[in-house]
């Protein structure tokens, strides 16, 4: 673990042993229930040094992505999801792009 981080990248704060990323991060910081309305800024303080994981190579903090995100509140998880989507993939920060047609199903 490098000593930037205020928990471990890969620990079960972060990426729960390289199996979840990007976005599946974030979400784990959630209250769904609860949660909402969300302000931005207030998620950023709160998480803003932590660790997200992108692939098996680069991490990034929470205040990297949300430097990328025009909204200043979520109404629910799908704004929110929306938003910081978007804002990853305007940062540089979505590490799966598809190709039309392409798909994830692999056939034997």
């Amino acid at each position: 673990m490098s000593n930037q981080w205020p928990h471990d990248p890969d620990g079960e704060q972060g990426s729960e042993g390289m199996r979840k990323y990007g976005m599946a991060v974030l979400a784990k910081k959630l209250d769904e229930d609860e949660g909402f309305p969300l302000k931005a800024a207030e998620f950023v303080e709160e998480h803003g040094d932590e660790p997200v994981r992108l692939n098996s190579k680069r991490v990034v903090s929470v205040a990297d992505i949300f430097e990328h995100v025009g909204e200043g509140e979520f109404e629910d998880i799908v704004s929110f999801h929306k938003a910081v989507g978007n804002a990853m993939r305007s940062g540089g920060f979505w590490e799966f792009h598809p190709k039309a047609g392409e798909s994830n199903i692999k056939h034997a």
